[in-house]
Formats: structure tokens, sequence, C-alpha cells
């Protein structure tokens, strides 16, 4: 064969590295933006505005957040480490609440778990959701008679309440006081999700007799064996924040229950080390108004924003009144003047972990 009758096939070659290196420099530079989750997971405090939600439970932020003190008559907060007791304040005062009302039905006090960090956003371990303020983790293992220490809260593990083998719930741990739990979660209008265990929706459609509507908002997902998500609604005021359509209507005790019981959602996750989508988001991937939720001037204090309940719990659990919107926070500078605990109208649960690995 003539090499020299070949057609030069340098043009091409050249153009084709040339592709690669672009390709190259741009992979270098989306991998050179800084990680969402890196920059909220600095943050110690939340911005001192209005409090309101940006975006989507598993792609937002929000701002004028408030903690949960770190120990109450009826609640005490774990994994302190990890600085992820903040919320909006309706979801903090509905903490509060949710801890005396079901001390009253004689559940001896609550194990807080992740709520959010202090402007939301994407965590640095763990879960999807959470970003927004509007999602809580509840243990489902009653508060101890005697007060934790804070090395007790780093520790001490969550009884795991579902036979991982059957998915059934484990007879010997399940009372009627989780159950009275769960009801009283659900109970509250601002309550939009509550997510479970499969094997803990199906104790409760066993067992659950007279008044079952709110079964409804009970949700089988994978996980949740140790704990149960409480998820709010978009408040009002927060006009940027992005809702769930509202679940159906009947107990959930049917068909979609069924098929948590067969063999497909347990089969391996196909792909178990593709990266998740917070070890990804950038900025860019976030509502515009987080960036400056995230430029915003932080709050004096740890104590000026913690919750201390009173007014603001009144104001947070009421029925939404019609009011004037806040004003949506913009690119801008931030009002100097503006207050975390801003009165704000009223509030539903994040994605828990993932399908099985291998």
């Amino acid at each position: 064969m003539n090499l020299r009758s070949l057609p030069d096939r340098r043009p091409f070659l050249t153009a084709a590295l040339a592709l690669v290196t672009l390709a190259a420099l741009a992979a270098a530079a989306i991998s050179a933006e800084p990680r969402a989750k890196d920059l909220f997971g600095a943050k110690k405090l939340p911005a001192v505005v209005p409090a309101q939600s940006f975006g989507f439970y598993s792609k937002g932020c929000f701002a004028g957040g408030v903690a949960l003190p770190m120990e109450g008559p009826t609640w005490e907060v774990m994994r302190p480490s990890r600085n992820r007791r903040w919320g909006h304040p309706a979801m903090i005062a509905l903490i509060e609440k949710l801890s005396r009302d079901a001390a009253a039905d004689g559940w001896p006090g609550l194990l807080v778990g992740d709520i959010s960090q202090p402007r939301g956003g994407p965590m640095m371990t763990g879960h999807a959701s959470h970003q927004i303020g509007l999602d809580a983790d509840i243990w489902l293992t009653p508060m101890p008679k005697r007060p934790l220490t804070i090395a007790q809260r780093e520790s001490m593990s969550a009884t795991l309440m579902v036979d991982e083998k059957t998915h059934l719930v484990k007879d010997a741990l399940w009372t009627p006081a989780h159950t009275r739990l769960l009801k009283r979660a659900a109970s509250y209008p601002e309550v939009e999700r509550i997510l479970v265990n499969p094997g803990i929706k199906k104790e409760l459609c066993d067992t659950v007799t007279g008044d079952r509507s709110w079964l409804r908002k009970i949700r089988p997902f994978w996980g949740h064996d140790y704990h149960f998500h409480m998820r709010i609604g978009c408040q009002p005021g927060s006009p940027g924040c992005k809702g769930q359509e509202a679940t159906p209507a009947d107990d959930g005790c049917g068909k979609p229950l069924a098929w948590w019981f067969t063999e497909e959602p347990w089969r391996p996750n196909k792909n178990p080390d593709a990266p998740k989508a917070r070890d990804l988001m950038t900025m860019a991937n976030l509502p515009k108004e987080c960036q400056a939720v995230l430029a915003a001037t932080d709050a004096p204090s740890l104590a000026a924003v913690t919750y201390q309940g009173g007014s603001a719990a009144a104001v947070a659990v009421a029925e939404p009144q019609p009011t004037e919107p806040v004003e949506t926070i913009s690119s801008g500078t931030l009002p100097a003047q503006a207050s975390a605990f801003a009165p704000t109208p009223k509030i539903g649960i994040p994605l828990p972990r993932p399908r099985p690995g291998n």
C-alpha cells in the first residue's frame, strides 16, 4: 500500500485533539467551581434577614433561621457537633410544640436529629433534602429519664425498629406510644408528609382503628428505620419556595404499600458509586437568591437566634392569614435592620437514604 496515497489525516487529528483539550478545560473549570455543600457547610450562623425558604427541599436554601435549643423539658438535640439544629421559625416552633403534645400523650420526650444547616443548602454528608429549613428528623427512641451528656448525644445509637431481612417492625420494640407519636405529628395541618420505613407504614396500616385519615401523610421510603422524617409545606412569605404535590387522599395502605414487600425495591443499586447530587452542586445549581443568603451578615450571636418560644411560636403554628409578601432576597445589599425573628406565616419531608447498595 502506498501510504502517500492516503489522505492527510493531520487536520482531523489536530481538530480531535483540540476538542479533547477543550473538554478537559471545561471539566477543569467545573471542578474548580466551589461546591455548594462546602460553602453552606462552613456557615456557623444564619443570615439575619426575614425568614424565607428558596427552592425545593433537595435544591435550595433559607434565610432567617433559628436554632432549636440544645435541650428543653421535653426534647434533646442529638449529634450536636453537626450543627444541624436550625430551621425556619415555623419548623422549630412545631418541633417544640410536638415535644409538649407528645409528652402529654405519654411519650417521654423527643430526641431530635438533623433539621438543617444554619442557612440550609446541601449538606456535607447524609441527606439529599433538609435544604430549606422545613424538614426534621425525630428519633423513634424515647428520651431517657436522665439527661444525656454531650458525649452521649454524639455516640448513643438509635434503636432500629425494623428487621432488615423481613422489612417488618420488630414486635418486641414497637409500642402503642410510637403510634400515638406519629399520629400526633401527622395531626398538625402544616405537616404535609412523614417519611417512615415501609415496615412501620405496614404496622400502622395493620393496627390503626377508628380514624385512619392521618395515615395518608405517612409515606414509606427506604431507610427511616430508626427515625421519622417530618416535612412541613412552604410557608407564606416565601414566594420562592417550591412545594410538593399533595399526597393521595386514601390511607396509602393498598397496592403502593404492597410494592415495598416485593423483591424489586430491595434490589441493589445498579450504580452505587455514582456521585450524589450534593457532591456535584455548585451555586449555579441553586436558586439565585441563595448567593445573597450565603453572603448575608451573620447573626450577632448564637443566643440571638436561638428559639425561645413565646409569641414567635404562636405566629409559626397559626393558620396562615393574608399578609403582604416578604420581599424576596435579591443579589443586592441585604437590609441591615432585618430581623431573624420577623413574623412569618406557616408550613412538610425529606428524602431518606437511597435504595440499598451492593
